[in-house]
């Protein structure tokens, strides 16, 4: 039976394994696939959003505030904690949304020091029909595996996420 053609991160683990085989390099087998994977997936994910005249950094902004719930408004610094980036990046996100009329910056009604940004009606109308097209994109990416290796995948993910983060 003839054995399938290895794919590129395949390959590299078989000329490590040729040149180092003193070496364990299977992990290559996983992060190589991994950090490839994550790169195509970025492309397939931007490529949607560029369709809507956002950038990875305004999706985020927009999601995020409308996951919160009504009245879809955040502080800066809760903003940076839940799309995970500096506070000087969420800053020149919320700007290119502000510029955008997407969401509004105003100070906080309980801290006058603090600032709160809000989605405006054109920025929940845009990430809800922006967000539909995005779970139609990532339905598309993921229908090659079933059900359950959909799940298990999730699993494994998350386990190896949690002892990353410990």
């Amino acid at each position: 039976m003839d054995q399938p053609e290895l794919d590129h991160v395949g390959r590299i683990v078989a000329q490590w394994t040729r040149e180092r085989p003193d070496l364990d390099v299977t992990p290559q087998g996983v992060i190589g696939r991994l950090h490839r994977l994550a790169a195509r997936l970025t492309d397939e994910l931007v490529t949607v959003y560029g369709r809507f005249g956002l950038g990875e950094g305004e999706f985020d902004v927009l999601a995020t505030l409308r996951r919160s719930g009504a009245p879809y408004e955040l502080t800066p610094g809760e903003l940076a904690t839940q799309t995970m980036v500096s506070s000087g990046a969420v800053t020149k996100r919320v700007d290119r949304c502000v510029e955008q009329g997407w969401v509004t910056r105003r100070v906080s009604d309980s801290d006058a020091r603090g600032r709160m940004v809000a989605l405006t009606p054109a920025g929940v109308a845009l990430i809800d029909e922006a967000f539909g097209a995005h779970m139609a994109n990532e339905h598309r990416l993921v229908a090659m595996l079933d059900g359950a290796e959909r799940t298990r995948l999730a699993q494994l993910l998350e386990k190896w996420g949690r002892a990353l983060d410990a």
